[in-house]
């Protein structure tokens, strides 16, 4: 058998969807909101110089030799 929708379920449903768009929509603004300033803040800081890296030991002793 099936059940019939009540005018207070369609009241019920209304009210929990609205109420779930809305914070949906609030989450959503909020975060947004948090990507810009990251974006913006890496922005607007000073430039780094290149880091230096450190000079590479040529060491050859662990190689064996392929000559003929």
């Amino acid at each position: 058998m099936g059940t019939s929708l009540t005018p207070e379920f369609w009241e019920r449903f209304t009210l929990l969807l609205f109420a779930a768009m809305g914070l949906t929509f609030a989450l959503a603004a909020f975060f947004d909101e948090l990507a810009l300033r990251r974006i913006n803040r890496r922005a607007h800081r000073p430039p780094t110089g290149p880091e230096q890296t450190p000079p590479r030991v040529r060491s050859t002793d662990h190689r064996t030799s392929v000559s003929c």
